[in-house]
C-alpha cells in the first residue's frame, strides 16, 4: 500500500477517534456536586411567572416561549429550563443562545461593575472598543449539541455540568448577585433580544440576585440603553438598537433600562 494512503488512513483514524473522544466525554454525567445560585425548580417558577406577568402577557416583543440557563462563577452551566410544557414549543436554537448569554454576562461582570449582554452590543460593532470580542471564548460545540433532546431543559440536561463559552452581544443575559458578591450568569432566549432582556430581568429579581453594582457604562445597574440616535451612534457608547414592540416601554416599566 502507498505511504501517502496509509498516512491518510491513519490521519481519518486519529481524527475520528478525537471526534468521538469529545463527544464521550461532552456526554458523561454532569459532576456531582456542581455548584450553582439557583435550584432547576427555582428557576423552572421564575421563568413561568416572567414570560407571562401578573397583570399583563407581555414583555412587548412576540410573546414566545423562551429557554433560560444559569451558570456558576466558573461559567459552568447548572441548570437549564423552558417556558413550554415540551423542549420544541420554543425555538430550539435559543437553547444554546440562552447558555452563551449566561456565559457572556458571567465571563464580563465582576463584583464592582455588571454588563449585561445588552450593554455589550455598540462596544462590539466594528470600529467599536471591544470589536473582536465575540471570536474571544469559542463555543464548545460538542456538548451543546450531545445527549438527548428529550433531556433538554429538565434537570438532567446534558449541557450541565459543562462549560460551553461563546459570546454574545444581544439583550438577554445577565449577571447574578448575592450579598454584593457576583454568582453567576443568566441567559434567556427565545424572544427578541430585547424581550429577552426584560424576561432575564423579572427572574433575577425574582430568584432575588438582583443586587448588582453600577454597570459597565458608569449608570447605575446593568440595564438595557436605548440610546442610539438617528445618527446611528450610541450617546454612552454602551447601547442597544429598539426592537419592533413595546419591549423599551415594559423595560422602563419595570427599571430594566437605563439611560444616559
Amino acid at each position: 500500500m502507498p505511504t501517502t494512503k496509509i498516512l491518510l488512513i491513519f490521519a481519518g483514524t486519529v481524527l475520528a477517534s478525537s471526534i468521538s473522544a469529545g463527544l464521550a466525554q461532552a456526554q458523561q454525567p454532569a459532576p456531582a456536586g456542581v455548584v450553582c445560585p439557583v435550584t432547576h425548580e427555582n428557576l423552572v417558577n421564575a421563568l413561568h411567572q416572567a414570560v407571562k406577568p401578573a397583570g399583563g402577557p407581555t414583555n412587548g416583543g412576540f410573546d414566545n416561549n423562551e429557554w433560560a440557563a444559569v451558570v456558576n462563577r466558573e461559567g459552568v452551566i447548572c441548570a437549564i429550563a423552558f417556558s413550554g410544557s415540551r423542549w420544541d414549543q420554543q425555538w430550539f436554537g435559543s437553547r444554546s443562545i440562552a447558555a452563551e448569554k449566561a456565559y457572556t454576562a458571567n465571563a464580563f461582570s465582576s463584583d464592582s461593575a455588571a454588563a449585561s449582554t445588552a450593554n455589550l452590543f455598540w462596544p462590539t460593532q466594528p470600529g467599536g472598543i471591544l470589536y473582536g470580542l465575540l471570536t474571544s471564548n469559542p463555543l464548545n460545540a460538542a456538548a451543546v449539541y450531545a445527549g438527548k433532546v428529550e433531556q433538554y431543559g429538565t434537570d438532567s440536561d446534558p449541557l450541565i455540568g459543562k462549560r460551553i463559552g461563546g459570546t454574545t452581544s444581544f439583550g438577554g443575559g445577565l449577571a447574578l448577585y448575592k450579598d454584593k458578591k457576583i454568582v453567576g450568569g443568566l441567559g434567556l432566549s427565545g424572544d427578541s433580544s430585547c424581550a429577552d432582556h426584560n424576561v432575564a430581568w423579572r427572574i433575577r429579581q425574582t430568584l432575588k440576585l438582583d443586587g448588582a453594582p453600577k454597570g459597565i457604562s458608569g449608570e447605575r445597574n446593568d440595564g438595557i440603553i436605548y440610546d442610539i440616535g438617528s445618527d446611528g451612534r450610541s450617546k454612552s457608547g454602551f447601547g442597544h438598537p429598539k426592537c419592533q414592540g413595546t419591549e423599551d416601554q415594559i423595560a422602563h416599566q419595570i427599571g430594566a433600562s437605563t439611560t444616559e
